[in-house]
């Protein structure tokens, strides 16, 4: 049988158990008929009440400690948008979805077409994107609420104290770290994603110290913890901590959980979504980011990305992830899983700059085929480093174990360790963390866009990090 084949059926096979019979979906009309979705990009921040020298008023003791630490100054990205320019397009009936601040842009919405476009008028107004249609109809998700009240006597796994989840923590070498008390105490990890159904109730999950949840889709969730399982696995990845079932690489770690992915349509409105997560991430204190997220096909076609904007710059989503590291946080970014299909290559914000891309591969080391492939439009080798992920060992939102696939399962490895690394190594910077678990990969020395800087080794980065002088 061809060997893709054979990829594709296991694929298919390993998603299987996640789903179940007491799922049903219904498909109904938009509610409340056809509206629309603009990006308002502002000129400037005139009237701003906020100001650089008391960041207390718009960023968190936290946040403002870990900017000292590192040495970074506050700017005019990090001052709130003018509350001048906000009223008067609320003023017009226009409501506003979502705000970056970085960006300096709206998120707006309305029924009316014509009053949308009609803000490019306003003298404050640089350009106006539409970044989303209605649909002429949604699918809506009847989930469950019954989950596991444990494990299965068959999930135990003798005389391995890390579960299922060992072979992917021990591929990178994060076994060790952890037994030298580096398991991400003390430090703040978010995870960006579209849903984390049960993560409330499913036994071995909801023991995770959640600092908080936040949701920045619009219309926001009626039920935060009743949405995709995605996020779910996810998070169960970094911080599950049930011994000899399953430990998670940042078990001792605390957590943000923000909902920014909309399942029901695509469309660049989810640009702004992530944005927004970010930016609050930023001001709650965060010191590591995890998104398995990636976009570049639109259901409008005509707003998807192309090959030339893989630059780090020109969407976004991107545009925001490569300033990340630039505020004191290390993001880690699934690359995408469009390695078999017509695309190929990483998606957006896997292309943004001071970032860890992760790629997929099988226990045997060798690049998952459908990991998506580099490099960047400008030249840059992505992915950066390459986890398990062909497939993971995750907890599902029916809180069972199952194998799944996808770089969206990579990327929470590297990111739980890479919060373990930096507890370890405190005093170095961002984008020293960065720099350090590039050149702990066995493909150091000869990165290319396949497999990147190769396999991070975490003991050997972080005796690389103890000796490296600030």
């Amino acid at each position: 049988m061809n060997k893709y084949i054979v990829i594709i059926l296991m694929m298919i096979l390993c998603v299987l158990p996640s789903f179940s019979h007491e799922q049903a979906m219904r498909t109904v009309s938009y509610p409340g008929g056809k509206c629309y979705m603009y990006r308002i990009m502002l000129k400037d921040k005139y009237g701003t009440p906020f100001s650089l020298e008391r960041p207390q008023k718009y960023l968190s003791e936290r946040s403002i400690e870990r900017r000292e630490r590192q040495n970074i100054a506050i700017d005019s990205t990090d001052l709130p948008i003018s509350p001048i320019y906000i009223s008067e397009i609320e003023d017009r009936g226009i409501k506003i979805v979502s705000h970056s601040k970085w960006n300096n842009s709206l998120l707006v919405r309305s029924q009316n077409k014509n009053l949308l476009e009609g803000l490019s008028k306003l003298t404050f107004v640089k350009r106006i994107i539409k970044a989303w249609t209605s649909p002429d109809s949604v699918t809506i998700n009847y989930k469950a609420d019954h989950v596991r009240d444990e494990f299965n006597p068959w999930d135990s796994i003798s005389g391995h104290k890390y579960g299922a989840a060992e072979e992917q923590i021990r591929m990178l070498n994060g076994i060790q770290l952890h037994e030298a008390g580096y398991k991400g105490r003390g430090m703040s990890i978010a995870v960006l994603d579209g849903g984390f159904m049960n993560a409330n109730t499913i036994p071995c999950i909801k023991d995770i110290n959640i600092l908080g949840t936040r949701d920045f889709v619009y219309p926001k969730s009626e039920k935060f913890y009743g949405e995709q399982e995605h996020g779910t696995a996810v998070l169960s990845i970094m911080g599950a901590r049930h011994p000899y079932i399953y430990i998670g690489t940042a078990p001792a770690a605390s957590f943000w959980l923000l909902r920014c992915e909309d399942f029901q349509s695509e469309s660049t409105a989810e640009e702004d979504y992530w944005a927004e997560a970010v930016e609050f991430a930023d001001s709650v204190g965060v010191d590591v980011i995890n998104s398995s997220l990636g976009y570049q096909n639109f259901d409008d076609e005509s707003s998807s990305h192309t090959y030339e904007e893989l630059n780090g710059i020109t969407a976004l989503i991107s545009r925001t992830a490569s300033m990340v590291a630039g505020k004191g946080m290390v993001l880690i970014n699934s690359a995408g899983n469009d390695g078999m299909g017509t695309w190929k290559k990483i998606n957006f914000p896997a292309d943004a700059k001071d970032i860890i891309t992760v790629g997929a591969v099988s226990p045997n080391g060798i690049n998952a085929p459908f990991s998506s492939i580099g490099p960047t439009q400008d030249g840059r080798v992505k992915p950066d480093v390459m986890a398990l992920g062909s497939p993971a060992q995750v907890i599902s939102g029916r809180g069972t174990i199952i194998s799944d696939m996808g770089t969206s399962f990579s990327a929470p490895i590297v990111a739980g360790l890479v919060a373990c690394l930096w507890q370890a190594l405190r005093d170095k910077t961002a984008l020293q963390i960065i720099d350090i678990v590039r050149k702990s990969g066995n493909n150091y020395k000869t990165p290319n866009n396949i497999f990147g800087y190769g396999i991070p080794d975490f003991w050997k980065a972080y005796n690389y990090g103890i000796n490296l002088n600030n």
